[in-house]
């Protein structure tokens, strides 16, 4: 059997040694408070997380990922209900990976971890031709893993580190590229009905997931595969939203915003909306002529 196609794994050895976190600044309180906040809304108004919930933290090496796991430890001291948080990150063989950074940070953490090894780069170079795209067969890949180890480890929640902006990102790219108005939801059943996957960062911006980040010093793992990739749609409309935002500040969450405040009466979709039924609820609004006029 080839090395792409059987995952192998590692686990975090028994009882890590536990480092206690750097003193943190004035700033970098009041910020941790308002990030820790928006978390906890999100899952809140999401029910994301519910008692004796085993969580699997997807942690890539990014900030935003990082960002994700420090504030759910944070939110699991205090939280009004019991649940398990599991470290888990796939190692896809990308050539230069740092391997060790994610083990020793998590073992510093004291956090319990799981590294899936599988080689899904020589996949993606060998199936992907030269200047395509590899995101979509590289994300295909990696959910795959990921759902194969949650379903086989007893995981009742997938937990990703995608933010506000991700979110408003992908409603444009469907739209622009695809016809269809949809985004991330912060709370999503998969298409096989096994797994449930939640956003705990969705009321979050980036740009304060970059200051939180820096402050606390993540070593972050930058992305040498799809990240690099000039070309991406999503960069473009990436660079449309931040010219947006600069010319209009607060724009990009009045767009968030309005996905929670759907109108489906006012938009154009039938099987959302039963058009037919406006002439029946128009009649039977009308007022009745008084008996014997």
């Amino acid at each position: 059997m080839s090395p792409t196609s059987t995952p192998r794994s590692r686990s975090a050895p028994p009882g890590p040694a536990r480092i206690p976190p750097a003193p943190a600044s004035n700033n970098l309180k009041r910020l941790e408070a308002r990030l820790r906040g928006a978390v906890g809304k999100a899952i809140a108004d999401y029910h994301m997380i519910a008692e004796g919930d085993r969580v699997m933290v997807c942690l890539s090496g990014g900030k935003d990922s990082y960002t994700m796991l420090d504030l759910l430890l944070s939110l699991k001291r205090s939280a009004p209900v019991r649940f398990e948080l599991m470290a888990v990150n796939l190692d896809q063989k990308q050539p230069g990976f740092p391997a060790h950074v994610l083990p020793d940070y998590l073992s510093e953490r004291g956090v319990p971890f799981h590294i899936i090894e599988q080689n899904t780069y020589a996949v993606v170079k060998r199936v992907i031709p030269e200047g395509r795209t590899l995101c979509g067969l590289c994300s295909r890949l990696r959910r795959g893993a990921l759902y194969r180890y949650a379903g086989e480890n007893g995981i009742t929640k997938i937990a990703l580190g995608h933010h506000r902006d991700d979110i408003v990102e992908t409603l444009f790219l469907n739209m622009f590229f695809g016809g269809r108005m949809k985004a991330m939801p912060p709370k999503l059943l998969s298409e096989d009905r096994r797994h449930i996957v939640i956003r705990p960062l969705a009321y979050v911006a980036e740009r304060d997931i970059a200051r939180y980040a820096k402050a606390r010093n993540f070593p972050i793992i930058p992305c040498t595969l799809c990240g690099s990739q000039p070309h991406l749609k999503r960069l473009a409309v990436r660079a449309m939203l931040e010219q947006w935002e600069r010319s209009s500040p607060g724009r990009t969450e009045a767009i968030f915003s309005s996905l929670k405040h759907i109108a489906p009466s006012q938009l154009c979709d039938p099987e959302l909306f039963d058009f037919a039924a406006l002439e029946a609820r128009r009649r039977a609004a009308a007022p009745r002529p008084l008996a014997g006029v």
